[in-house]
């Protein structure tokens, strides 16, 4: 019988004893996908912890992770430092060059591990910065910065495996284990300290939620790791003997399912909606009865309603779309895809309809890096799925809604504090409750609806209350609209800065026979452009009370991204940085042109 799991290295051991994996973790290197067996995953992670102490590393340690990519080198870091107390700082690979700086000094972070050059000439700038920083090591092997290997070759030496194991007894699961620094819309980077018992009570919490047979699982992993969301489900599928491929980058993903052919992965709700946008521009180029079975189909499934609750005509109807038309949307997902899980935000219900009913079930739930991360999901299997809903609490965690609306969790699960910043812990806590920061309703079946974050909604000049999040998911449905922001705090009326789809648009173009200019400025400015997209958005507005619809909008020319600064690492727009990089459009709405 698997000993009892108590530390994040656990996991590893009982996967070892339970499943004992041929391939446990799959990476491409040079056009070759190379696989580590759950035995190998043991051995590499024992060299490392030995190498680590020959290094000089002791518990209580800091270092750093950062990776462009997932991979297996990640995993067996992660555990070989964990194992001997040494506390795993990730890091998003897209932060600017002073947040990195901010991290390694706030975290005193001793060594650094990276991926590749393009990190390394980003970390390298500011490492006379970091007093505290020793070493830079790289996953990638090229000139100037030191090799991973040199570890490995370290931890040869197996005489320090009795130190090795005589440390690891020691580790209670109360320890620190993590400190995550969440990306934030606004300010400086929050240190959030997660404990082994925090993250594994979430893996534990959320195991009945996996709606798939332990032992018998492919998954494809490619968000990013340093988020507690996809690193999380790397310690579940170790727990549920699940195999893990590593994608090799967000441009390949559709070529790594087609030749991995996973049953399960996690997504954000983009890249379901590129899915989904890419199906629906193949859809429209078809002809005659192809093309208008093809769109019967969509029509179908965009109706859908779990558990057979349209009736038995609907249902006859969805089963010839499958055989006719989804049957197809599931050979290019690779033909065994089942199951995908999406957080970081909302999602739009009808790409759970649609996804659900071409038999790729979407489990949408809801948490965040103070709550390791789970909260809510939902589940096909039990009657556990509620479109619109972010679920039911898993197991252990409890749910209330605070006199505001506000959403408090109370578990296991709630992280230690914020690192350095008590204060700032304090003002997040009621006794065992945290305080989210977002807006939801429980229903009287315990689902979950989130109807915005707190600090984001706002008041008009006329004192009416705007959540700018639900008008923002309500519009992003439209295939026109790529980002959108809904402003309006103390004016008249909401209004909003939206990024188009500038792909769809010229696609549009070209079939409306409108001129197709090169740059994406023209393109906005065409006035046929903009009075289609006043169409989608009037659609949306048509679910809102009056005060708080969007009367104005202005288009933005530049893709909104984390590189630019507009985006957060997970994709959230920054509300703050976009407002003020585009004031000229923000004064045109409210300063030149007021209503």
């Amino acid at each position: 019988m698997p000993k009892e799991i108590k530390r994040l290295f656990d996991f590893a051991y009982y996967q070892l004893e339970k499943f004992n994996l041929e391939k446990a973790f799959t990476t491409k290197y040079n056009g070759e996908w190379v696989s580590i067996s759950s035995q190998e995953f043991i051995s590499q992670i024992n060299t490392v912890s030995r190498g680590l102490l020959k290094l000089g590393v002791k518990p209580g340690d800091k270092i750093a992770i950062i990776s462009s990519s997932n991979r297996t080198e990640w995993n067996i870091m992660d555990l070989g430092m964990s194992q001997i107390g040494v506390v795993n700082i990730p890091i998003y690979p897209t932060i600017s060059e002073s947040d990195f700086e901010y991290i390694f000094n706030h975290a005193e972070v001793t060594h650094c591990f990276l991926s590749d050059k393009e990190l390394f000439d980003k970390v390298d700038a500011v490492k006379n910065k970091v007093p505290t920083l020793k070493n830079i090591y790289s996953f990638d092997t090229f000139d100037g910065c030191k090799n991973w290997s040199e570890i490995l070759e370290l931890g040869k030496d197996k005489s320090l495996q009795k130190e090795v194991d005589i440390i690891k007894d020691t580790i209670n699961h109360f320890d620190t284990a993590t400190i995550i620094y969440t990306s934030g819309t606004t300010g400086k980077p929050k240190g959030v300290m997660l404990s082994h018992n925090n993250i594994v009570t979430n893996v534990i919490d959320s195991y009945p939620r996996l709606p798939l047979p332990a032992g018998e699982i492919t998954a494809l992993s490619f968000l990013p790791v340093c988020h507690v969301f996809e690193r999380m489900l790397h310690y579940l599928y170790l727990y549920s003997g699940t195999s893990v491929y590593f994608a090799e980058s967000i441009e390949k993903i559709g070529e790594n399912i087609k030749e991995v052919k996973p049953h399960f992965m996690s997504v954000v709700p983009r890249l379901l909606e590129k899915v989904y946008d890419g199906i629906i521009k193949k859809g429209s180029e078809l002809t005659g009865i192809k093309k208008m079975l093809f769109f019967w189909a969509v029509e179908v499934g965009l109706k859908y309603e779990p558990y057979h609750k349209n009736g038995w005509f609907y249902d006859q109807k969805l089963a010839i779309a499958n055989k006719l038309i989804f049957s197809k949307w599931r050979e290019a997902l690779g033909g065994n895809l089942t199951t995908m899980v999406s957080g970081s935000a909302a999602l739009q219900p009808r790409l759970a309809r649609i996804f659900t009913a071409a038999r790729m079930h979407i489990m949408e739930g809801y948490g965040l890096t103070e709550t390791s991360p789970v909260v809510s999901v939902n589940m096909y299997k039990d009657n556990l799925m509620r479109i619109g809903t972010v679920g039911t609490a898993i197991n252990n965690v409890e749910i209330k809604i605070a006199d505001d609306g506000e959403i408090l969790v109370k578990g296991p699960n709630i992280m230690q504090g914020y690192y350095k910043d008590p204060e700032r812990t304090a003002s997040v806590m009621s006794g065992d409750y945290f305080h989210t920061g977002d807006k939801g309703e429980l229903d009287a079946d315990g689902f979950l609806k989130i109807t915005g974050r707190k600090k984001e909604i706002f008041k008009t000049s006329g004192g009416k209350y705007v959540a700018p999040a639900l008008l923002e998911n309500e519009m992003k449905q439209s295939r026109f609209i790529e980002q959108i922001l809904v402003i309006g705090e103390g004016q008249k009326m909401p209004a909003a800065l939206i990024q188009p789809n500038f792909e769809f648009l010229r696609d549009w173009a070209k079939i409306h026979h409108e001129p197709i200019p090169g740059n994406n400025q023209d393109l906005i400015e065409n006035p046929h452009i903009i009075n289609r997209i006043q169409l989608e958005i009037d659609k949306g507005n048509e679910n809102f009370a009056k005060w708080e619809t969007i009367k104005r909008f202005e288009l933005t020319p530049d893709v909104w991204g984390i590189d630019n600064g507009l985006l957060t690492p997970t994709m959230k727009p920054k509300r703050e940085e976009i407002i003020k990089n585009y004031l000229h459009l923000y004064n045109k709405i409210y300063v030149e042109n007021p209503r």
